[in-house]
Formats: structure tokens, sequence, C-alpha cells
């Protein structure tokens, strides 16, 4: 692919964003401000890179040239011979970089991120890997120094999870974590399983990025907010003061419910947060079929033969089943090491969406 053409392109729309900071209106609308200062610096960088580019093309076609009409056992071949290995990695590494630079980015990417975690199929084991999987992004967080906060939680009788949502906030969680939504099997043999038998249960996950009030407007008067006394750990300020919260939003019938704050205000907050999270994605799938269809196929029913990825304790194993990626460390990735799981798929996202930009080019 010629790059030429999309370079022009890089630097003709960062000198139109340029154009328009530098107009003191529109920072009356910040969200505006907001979203044209993230693409100047994105630009920023893309022009960098095509610049660069550029000149190690241009580089590369002078020692080529030498080589050619040079004597092969030259010093000066053998230097030409060196700078086209060194100056080929370089284009190389650009042309990724600006590759990256024509597939249009997601808003969504830098927003923080609500994740959903419910038991599948499989009854109490399930309810315990819900509670190792939320083990292994609060430990992938920490490692990226994010921060995470929970919001609800239903606890199982062996100390698993029905159920439990927590918010996760740092730079680029959505982009990274997004691809978790889906069905999740474990094959282990249970605690509770005296015979020694492997289990097959499922559990499934939705990764929402957070929606402010600008992306989804909630009226009051759809609300029906209802207040009543926690349940479960958390003290004895939780357990003895109406502090847990749910919200009814009437439109769309959707229930959320948060509990895991002392204070009745944090978690009315918190559940408007998780509503106009859930609000938008249902937003965005109506409006696009595609989305809708992907997220389905994803996220399905939480049967066992709807699974994004595999997690098989007697082989040691863990299979993402989109791209098919197996890795035998399953104890290291349980512990929060997912990048190996992660990069790969962002690697394959881009390659699908590359796809599509060239067809279209």
């Amino acid at each position: 692919m010629d790059l030429r053409p999309h370079i022009e392109k890089f630097f003709l729309r960062l000198g139109e964003v340029e154009a328009a900071l530098s107009d003191p209106k529109l920072f009356d609308n910040p969200q505006r401000a907001q979203e044209l200062s993230r693409e100047y610096s994105r630009l920023k960088e893309l022009a960098a890179c095509g610049q660069a580019y550029l000149k190690t093309g241009g580089q590369l076609a002078e020692n080529r040239a030498l080589l050619r009409d040079e004597p092969a056992d030259s010093e000066l071949a053998q230097m030409a011979k060196e700078d086209i290995a060194r100056l080929e990695a370089e284009e190389g590494r650009l042309t990724q970089e600006l590759y990256r630079g024509l597939v249009p980015a997601d808003p969504a990417d830098s927003r923080n991120t609500i994740i959903e975690i419910r038991a599948g199929a499989g009854g109490q084991e399930s309810a315990l890997f819900a509670a190792v999987l939320y083990r292994m992004y609060t430990r992938y967080a920490e490692s990226r120094g994010w921060k995470y906060e929970a919001l609800d939680s239903s606890s199982s009788d062996l100390g698993g999870y029905k159920e439990v949502i927590f918010e996760v906030t740092g730079t680029e969680v959505y982009k990274r974590l997004k691809y978790e939504s889906g069905v999740h099997r474990v094959q282990r043999v249970p605690a509770t399983e005296a015979q020694g038998r492997i289990h097959t249960s499922t559990c499934t996950v939705a990764v929402l990025p957070e929606a402010g009030e600008v992306d989804v407007e909630i009226k009051p008067e759809e609300l029906e907010i209802t207040v009543c006394r926690a349940s479960g750990p958390g003290g004895q300020g939780v357990n003895t003061t109406d502090s847990a919260v749910q919200i009814l939003h009437r439109p769309s019938g959707l229930i959320v419910r948060c509990a895991d704050q002392r204070s009745q205000q944090k978690n009315k907050a918190r559940a408007l947060t998780v509503l106009r999270s859930r609000l938008l994605e249902r937003r965005v799938a109506e409006e696009n079929a595609k989305y809708a269809a992907q997220r389905k196929a994803q996220v399905g029913t939480g049967e066992r033969n709807e699974r994004i990825r595999t997690y098989n304790f007697p082989q040691n194993r863990v299979t993402d089943h989109r791209i098919e990626l197996t890795l035998y460390n399953l104890p290291v990735v349980i512990e929060g090491d997912i990048d190996p799981i992660i990069e790969p798929l962002m690697a394959w996202e881009l390659e699908e969406k590359l796809a599509a930009v060239t067809r279209e080019t």
C-alpha cells in the first residue's frame, strides 16, 4: 500500500484541527474541545511518524542506489548493506504505526470501564470461578496502575459470586479490557468433588465503557429509586443503615442495584453510572446491527458451548477460541498476567480493521 496519500491526509487534517482549536468559541462546548484535543495529539504523532517514514524511505533509496553502483566487496558497499538492514527495520516499524493510524480510533477506548461477572452453567463451581475471574481482573488492574472499586455483588454459599460488578479507572482501560466480553469456560476438579471428576462450568463477562451525562440523558421522572438495608459483609455501618440503592429505569426496564458503599448517596451515584453505561451499550447496539450481532455472539446465554476462552486446569492450559491461541501457563494467567492474551487479540482486531480499510481504499 502506498502510504504517501494517507500521510498527506494526516497533515491536512492536523491543520484543520489546529485551526479549530484556535477558535475561542470552541471551548463553549467542552466535550467537543476535549475530542478535538485528543484528535490533535493523535494526528501530531502520526504526522511526525509520516515524516520519519518518508525520510527513511529516501535514505533507503540512496543506500540501495549506492549498493548497485559500488563493487560488492568495497567498504562503502558493506556500510550500505548495514544501513539498509537498519533502515528496513525502522521502515517496518513506522509502517505499522501508520497502519494503526489508518484505523479510526474508537472513542470509547480511553474511557473507564464497568465489568459485570455473572455465574453461568455449573452451579456452585461457576460461582467459585466468578471469584477467580474477579481476582484475575483486579490483579491485572493493579499491574497496570489502574484503580478498581466494587459496585455490587451477590455472594454464593461457598465463597464465590453469583454476580459481581466493579469499576476500573485508568488509562486506556476499555481499549484493553473490551476483549474480555463473552463466556469464559473453566474445566477443573471442584473442591466439592469427591471422586476427582473434571467439571465444566461457565461465567459470563460484560465489559461496558463508562458513559457520562453528555452521552446518555436520564430524566429524573424516568427513575424509580428505592433504598433498603444492605446485606452481607461490609461492617456494622453497611448492615444497619438503609444504604443500598436500587434504580429502575422505566423506559428500558433496566434495574441497577448498588450496595457496596456505606453512603446512600455514593451508592446512588454509582448505580447511575452503571445505568448510563448499560443504556449507552444498548443504544449503540440498536444503532449498529453489526455490533449487536457481535456482542450476542460473544456473550450469549452462558451455555458451555458459547465460549470465547477455556481455562483447563488439569492441562495447565488457557485457550482463546477467537484467535486459536493456546498458552500453557494457566496459574500465571489467573494471577492477572493476561497481556499475552490481550496483545494478540489487539493485533488480530487491527488486522481485521486494516483489511476493511484496504478494501475501501
